[in-house]
């Protein structure tokens, strides 16, 4: 990924999003671009035109965090974007393998060793995955594997969430809220893609989405980024119907670049009980196998 590119394409796009009004300026009546000019993003962040300019360009090796965050202030960018700026910065210096715990190049060949397995295994109340940045499911518990039952039966999408988003048909059933899906997993690739910009696999995964999803293509030139934290989403299961469940996502210190994601229900709810009935379903399915295919 050019690096230069990335971070015009990310800055001009910030740019143009900020209005006069939101920066605290007089708005005027000959603006031929959308958002601020780049001499009202430089005076925000008290700097020359022609340095920030240069910094537009794609120019962020040596910038200081000083002055990253004065940019990052003017720009009115959140944490993630925030943090996305900095990345890029350390890959223009080429000091983010200097700053970063070592991350695993790929995942091809990855298992959970036994104690995360346990941990993953142990939680039965909710889906729980883990994932690395680009969305590929790694490892999962059992009412996880039930619960995407489209994605684990579809070998082409290779269990990856972003695949399963853009290129299966199955997901827009899955998902009612299916555009908030796509915008998340368009962003959480464009985070991945700012912290780790030599992962040739991530660049393949992009490169096949924007042949193959128009959806994407669209959502990847915004160059939003975000991270996925805590929250809520709603899914309609095919087995057991509508759940709204609640999220959180944490990052594994064993494991640099991989995290788990938790899904709960309220308790009470109607969402409680369909999870607890994909969970008696599975288990029944489970059974089902077992006793057609006895261990030896």
């Amino acid at each position: 990924m050019d690096n230069r590119e990335e971070v015009r394409e990310f800055l001009t796009s910030r740019r143009a999003k900020i209005t006069p009004e939101r920066a605290g300026l007089p708005a005027g009546s000959r603006r031929r671009v959308p958002g601020l000019r780049r001499s009202e993003v430089a005076a925000l962040a008290d700097m020359s035109v022609e340095y920030y300019a240069k910094l537009e360009r794609g120019n962020l090796a040596g910038a200081s965090p000083a002055v990253l965050e004065a940019v990052a202030r003017a720009l009115r960018l959140d944490d993630a974007e925030r943090a996305h700026l900095l990345h890029l910065a350390q890959a223009a210096d080429g000091s983010d393998a200097l700053t970063r715990p070592r991350r695993r190049t790929t995942t091809r060949q990855w298992t959970p060793h036994r104690s995360l397995q346990w941990t993953l295994d142990a939680i039965t109340a909710g889906p729980a995955v883990v994932c690395n940045g680009r969305m590929d499911i790694l490892a999962a518990n059992p009412l996880a594997r039930a619960f995407y039952t489209d994605l684990f039966a579809d070998v082409v999408n290779q269990k990856n969430l972003a695949r399963f988003n853009f290129l299966d048909p199955a997901s827009r059933r899955f998902y009612p809220d299916w555009d908030l899906f796509a915008d998340m997993a368009v962003a959480i690739l464009r985070r991945e893609a700012g912290r780790d910009p030599h992962d040739k696999d991530l660049h393949d995964l992009i490169g096949e989405l924007s042949t193959r999803s128009k959806d994407f293509r669209t959502r990847w030139g915004a160059h939003d980024v975000r991270r996925h934290g805590t929250g809520t989403k709603r899914f309609r299961h095919p087995a057991v119907g509508d759940l709204t469940l609640a999220y959180e996502s944490l990052d594994l210190a064993a494991e640099p670049g991989l995290g788990m994601t938790i899904y709960t229900a309220e308790p009470g709810s109607s969402s409680e009980e369909g999870l607890r009935l994909l969970a008696s379903l599975a288990a029944t399915e489970d059974a089902g196998s077992t006793a057609r295919h006895p261990t030896v």
